[in-house]
């Protein structure tokens, strides 16, 4: 959508008053609508509303969130993503609103929502370089462990009909995760000796079944908000999912996360020990080094088949070219999971 021409923006300009009005029972103007650029996997807009009617009435700016053309496998689509965000407004997680749900706004087939607008620095590279963030990057280790009890509070049992009820828990959720793994590389182009080498090492060193849990899918650095008096929203739970708590607490450790700041495991902005401890103290948890461990191998390996399969989103007619810069760090995944593989 980001490469949408006049006329087709303004049709959606025309949908989006058309939808919200009826969601708020009053009239709607559209004053500005403009793509947000960053997303990788979805389609966002910047909308400036007017409303007359509902909670909201006034001047407000909001985000359409919608379906992309093409997605990753294991992504949810929106109307999934809508439930698991009101999930976590619910369990106090520190994430926006979403509100007005609706179906063909952007597209034929598309889902999409809105969310409440939070400012913030969501890139990466400025969270954990900017200046005008070290006051915030300081308290962010405790911050983010809070929020990731809070996610992991949410469980089957107290939202039992989360995922539309298809997305019930797996007894074996390492189990499902390494076929997920084996089917996206058995979609490859070509064959990745690494990956393969990944894989068996993943089967022959997991952990026991571990606590089921919902799981953020890409909690890290890039899918927070954050200013320079600390944490303001957790964003992206498109790959949310039943799944062990430890999936989270590795992706966060993953080398492309840290965006060049190697030295700081924890999102290039922390040692391991203060965003451990603040989630065990929150959660009640006590976390396993070791299956932590397992887990941040698997996310290298998992994110270095994501990266390959955006650049063969490209190759299929996505043509942003932020997919083929992902897809160069492929190899980068690649030689971490080795190298973690060697400190077992």
């Amino acid at each position: 959508m980001t490469g949408t021409n006049d006329d087709e923006r303004e049709v959606l300009r025309a949908r989006i008053a058309s939808h919200v009005a009826q969601a708020t029972a009053g009239p709607v103007q559209v004053r500005a609508l403009e793509p947000l650029a960053g997303g990788a996997c979805q389609d966002n807009w910047r909308v400036e509303l007017t409303l007359e009617a509902g909670e909201l009435r006034g001047a407000r700016t909001l985000v359409l969130r919608s379906d992309s053309r093409t997605s990753l496998p294991a992504s949810i689509d929106r109307a999934a993503e809508l439930e698991v965000v009101r999930a976590a407004v619910r369990a106090g997680v520190r994430t926006p609103q979403a509100r007005w749900g609706a179906r063909d706004l952007t597209r034929p087939g598309a889902t999409s929502y809105f969310l409440d607008w939070v400012n913030g620095e969501a890139i990466g590279r400025r969270v954990v370089k900017g200046a005008q963030l070290a006051g915030a990057r300081a308290g962010l280790p405790e911050e983010l462990g809070r929020e990731l009890a809070k996610i992991h509070s949410i469980t089957p049992a107290s939202e039992p009909g989360l995922f539309g009820g298809a997305g019930a828990p797996a007894e074996d959720p390492i189990a499902t995760m390494l076929g997920i793994l084996r089917g996206m590389v058995d979609q490859l182009r070509e064959p990745r000796p690494a990956i393969e080498l990944g894989l068996r090492w993943l089967a022959d060193h997991r952990p026991a079944s571990p606590e089921v849990t919902l799981v953020h899918g890409d909690f890290r650095v890039g899918n927070f908000l954050v200013a320079p008096d600390g944490l303001q929203a957790v964003l992206d739970w498109e790959f949310a999912h039943w799944g062990s708590p430890c999936e989270d607490l590795a992706w966060i450790c993953v080398r492309d996360w840290r965006f060049g700041k190697l030295e700081l495991p924890v999102g290039g902005i922390a040692k391991r020990e203060p965003f451990v401890r603040a989630y065990e103290q929150a959660s009640g948890r006590r976390v396993d080094a070791r299956e932590v461990h397992f887990w941040e191998v698997l996310g290298n390996v998992k994110w270095a088949i994501g990266s390959l399969q955006q650049g063969d989103r490209y190759q299929a007619g996505e043509h942003d070219l932020e997919l083929i810069a992902v897809a160069r760090r492929a190899g980068e995944m690649e030689y971490e999971a080795l190298r973690l593989m060697g400190e077992t």
